[in-house]
């Protein structure tokens, strides 16, 4: 970065530079800006601990809430459907820029959303502060007249979710894209082949800091990184500061989009792709993002129930991610009234009532030495100190389920969580431990998918 561009980035420029002096060698304990340190930093224990957290997109993309929140782009490329989309609802000469006075988020009650999130379970909740459309849903010093304080809402929408989350003990995670699609500084910068970095030190960087600074995240979830290198976004040197002198600096957990060459390479842990789902047990702490709406991830007025995730397949998604490693961030999309819709709400409270008799099987648990057995029943396994569980989602024939897996000895133990009182079981040589369930009629139990037994001393 050259002078002349810093004095060209005006104010938000010269704060960037100010914070990126710090970034200093000054002892073994420091991280440098390169990923050999950077990724050798642990992560902070209270993630991994979380198991699931809720993320929420909203923007001018839900004002229109038609399609998916990658409205403007489809609509800029001439996509057949959201052309028409337009000429049937919008006057000629309609802009994008006009949508935003119509975000006006006169619903939105950051306190009623989260106690939805605690009833759910979350641990931490993640909100969209900019998305790919360059709207940023704070007073951003860099986006004169295109945030939710100048325009729209009127209002810190980040600040009061963040003041919200904290009152109830929830961790706060700030979603932030990279680029956008169509900032003049950006697209010079992409016309030279990312050769300039025009956008990064007057618009990207100073945001960055901003919102670490103000708001005092515990987790940033970047994105926007897929057209361009770290090299470009100057990632390296923006963690490393992250890491050594923010005000986060020993709670921060991050993602891996911080360039086209990081994705489940390079950063905290990693996402890898939306609704990345490996088929073993990753070596590296993970996260699948994925979205209860299986259209889209921001608000859609035109949803149809079909197109709505299942409790009971975000159930099981919970469990396996979990069974993996992995941690499980749920989306839902608020509507430009600020808005949860009953349908989200009622998912996610019965994700809460799913964890408030299981919980104890998710959160903080560890991967087992089995993951999953494929029997007549789907079998998930997870472990907390001395304890296994095993979850079922489907109740099997004869109240009688198979694990092959665990090993019994004279001090094993089984009983199913929501339940008081022991299961009797028996060893067989071949088909392995033998439980007995007990019989439920409908209705007996509270949960209706995802059954758990805690095995105490198992091999």
């Amino acid at each position: 970065m050259t002078m002349e561009a810093v004095r060209g980035s005006g104010t938000g420029g010269l704060l960037f530079l100010c914070a990126l002096a710090t970034v200093l060698p000054s002892g073994s304990s420091r991280y440098t800006p390169n990923w050999e340190s950077l990724d050798a930093r642990p992560l902070p224990p209270w993630f991994d601990e979380a198991k699931f957290g809720i993320f929420l997109h909203w923007g001018v993309f839900s004002v229109p809430s038609f399609g998916s929140e990658w409205f403007w782009w489809n609509w800029h490329e001439r996509s057949d459907a959201y052309v028409k989309f337009m000429e049937q609802n919008y006057r000629p000469g309609f802009t994008y820029a006009d949508f935003a006075p119509q975000f006006t988020a006169e619903f939105y009650d950051p306190d009623a959303w989260a106690q939805l999130f605690q009833a759910a379970g979350a641990k931490y909740v993640v909100l969209t502060t900019k998305h790919h459309e360059g709207f940023t849903n704070w007073g951003s010093p860099v986006s004169w007249n295109w945030n939710a304080v100048d325009v729209g809402p009127h209002r810190d929408l980040v600040g009061d979710f963040s003041d919200a989350l904290r009152k109830r003990n929830l961790s706060v995670g700030l979603y932030h894209s990279l680029l956008e699609w169509f900032h003049p500084l950006y697209l010079l910068d992409k016309k030279n082949g990312f050769k300039t970095q025009y956008f990064v030190f007057s618009k990207t960087m100073p945001e960055l800091y901003d919102l670490v600074n103000r708001y005092k995240p515990d987790l940033i979830w970047s994105d926007g990184d897929w057209e361009s290198p770290d090299t470009y976004w100057n990632s390296t040197d923006f963690l490393a500061w992250l890491y050594n002198d923010s005000p986060v600096k020993d709670n921060i957990v991050v993602n891996d989009r911080w360039g086209s060459n990081c994705s489940c390479y390079h950063g905290g842990y990693y996402n890898c792709a939306d609704k990345f789902t490996p088929s073993s047990l990753p070596t590296h702490k993970w996260e699948k993002c994925t979205s209860v709406d299986t259209y889209s991830w921001g608000y859609r007025r035109n949803m149809q129930v079909n197109q709505i995730m299942s409790e009971r397949n975000i159930i099981a998604e919970l469990v396996e991610t979990v069974s993996f490693g992995g941690n499980y961030l749920l989306n839902v999309g608020p509507s430009k009234e600020g808005l949860i819709v009953p349908i989200f709400q009622e998912r996610l409270l019965a994700v809460g009532k799913w964890l408030k008799i299981n919980g104890e099987a998710i959160y903080a648990s560890k991967p087992w030495r089995v993951q999953k057995e494929n029997s007549s029943v789907t079998i998930w396994y997870t472990s907390k100190g001395s304890s296994v569980y095993s979850i079922f989602m489907s109740w099997p024939e004869n109240n009688t389920l198979k694990l092959q897996s665990p090993k019994s000895t004279s001090q094993t133990t089984v009983t199913l969580l929501g339940m008081s009182g022991q299961l009797t079981w028996k060893q067989s040589p071949d088909l392995g431990l033998i439980v007995s369930l007990p019989p439920l009629p409908p209705g007996a139990f509270p949960v209706e998918a995802g059954w758990v037994l805690r095995l105490e001393g198992v091999n």
